[in-house]
């Protein structure tokens, strides 16, 4: 084993792999710089005037929703300049972007300079999409499963620890502080990037970009890539419509008693365990035995796990069951990125990517507002069964939209 290790540790690696190694890292920063402020926004945006209630909540409203609107808009347009200008560019315009907003977040006087800070964070947004498509045009075709799911766990564990990270540092340093330690994280993914990830780029001349017809024409098989788009948009919108309400169900669980915050954490970055270990392996088994197989499997497999916790009567079955969900989503998410890579010309990969980003933008907008509609009508549980039938839906949709690629291989 150790002997195994220490192969690994002192072989020659590949470009690619050196740039996956940063990519990572910064994906995972960027996932935590966006989720880890969550818990206690509405309460930042307290400390900046006297609200009424109705006041709190359409100002906190504002700032959570801001920033993946924005970005679901300006993601298209980075997508576009990638692919004249190069992914490794619109990493650096991201990372250092994302830096200054953080670190201003932490300074403003008022509601207003925040809300519009939010705003500008969301035309900072295209990190994660332009390092998925930078992956996918670097490494080889047949690690391309492999890659973007290595890729994947730092998106999605970033996502899932930036709560509980977020939580411990505003107890220790104060909100402020918070965004001003991110901020300077961010921008050490800014110089890693700029030293550390080689990106050989040929550029499309700006005469000869496509317009999006003709972008949707050079695609291998276009039914299938506008397939996986509204699948981004359902997976997020099936994860996303839990985060409102975890924490008030563990609150319920607990029967009001015990440290209800300190728990919370833990429910909601649990799965992050599950998907590292997981989402690599998956995204090996995918290249084997193909990735479309590897998505379904992985969307039976998340009803399994959703459909019982609305049924829980204590707080470690709904811990065990989100270890579960991490397994899901390392099957799920990567799957979709790897099928928009292996179904993108490298010419066109960034608007690809960029497309899919705004998908996923708008999934993790609706998700919370679908959570508390659905919570406030059936309460906690009704939002764990409807996620279900959104995953049922998405499993159809899915099922139809990779059908080719089944007979394709029944064929070979």
């Amino acid at each position: 084993m150790f002997t195994r290790i220490k192969h690994v540790m002192s072989r020659q690696r590949a470009p690619w792999e050196k740039a996956l190694f940063v990519l990572w890292f910064g994906c995972f920063m960027v996932g935590i710089a966006f989720s880890e402020i969550m818990p206690f926004l509405s309460l930042y945006v307290d400390t900046l005037g006297k609200f009424s209630k109705a006041q709190l909540n359409l100002y906190s409203g504002l700032t959570f929703s801001a920033t993946y609107l924005v970005a679901a808009i300006a993601s298209p347009i980075w997508g576009r300049l990638a692919d004249q200008k190069g992914r490794k560019l619109m990493l650096l315009r991201a990372s250092l972007g994302m830096a200054f907003v953080f670190g201003l977040m932490g300074v403003v006087t008022n509601v207003w300079q925040l809300i519009a800070l939010r705003f500008t964070q969301g035309i900072f947004s295209g990190y994660i999409s332009n390092a998925n498509a930078l992956m996918a045009t670097e490494a080889p075709k047949e690690k391309s499963g492999q890659a973007l799911g290595t890729l994947v766990t730092g998106i999605v564990t970033g996502n899932l620890l930036g709560p509980l990270l977020g939580g411990v540092l505003a107890d220790m340093f104060g909100y402020r502080i918070t965004f001003i330690i991110t901020g300077f994280i961010l921008l050490s993914v800014f110089f890693l990037t700029f030293f550390l990830v080689h990106e050989d780029f040929k550029p499309v001349a700006k005469k000869a970009m496509l317009s999006t017809p003709a972008v949707i024409k050079k695609l291998l098989r276009p039914q299938l890539v506008v397939g996986m788009f509204v699948t981004t948009l359902i997976i997020q919108i099936s994860n996303n419509s839990i985060n409102p309400i975890l924490s008030l169900y563990v609150r319920e669980i607990m029967h009001h008693h015990g440290n209800i915050a300190l728990i919370s954490g833990l429910v909601a970055s649990i799965p992050g365990v599950a998907n590292v270990i997981a989402a690599p392996r998956l995204g090996r088994l995918g290249d084997r035995i193909g990735t479309d197989r590897v998505l379904l499997i992985g969307m039976a497999f998340a009803i399994l796990v959703y459909i019982p916790m609305a049924f829980v009567t204590n707080v470690w079955q709904l811990v065990g069951l989100r270890l579960l969900v991490g397994i899901s989503d390392a099957a799920m998410l990567p799957a979709v990125q790897t099928l928009l890579a292996k179904n993108s010309p490298a010419a066109v990969t960034g608007r690809v990517f960029s497309w899919n980003q705004s998908f996923q933008n708008v999934g993790m907008f609706l998700g919370p507002m679908l959570g508390s509609v659905i919570s406030g009508g059936f309460d906690y549980g009704g939002v764990f069964i409807s996620t279900s039938i959104l995953v049922v839906v998405n499993i159809i949709w899915v099922g139809f939209n990779t059908a080719p690629l089944r007979a394709e291989r029944r064929q070979n």
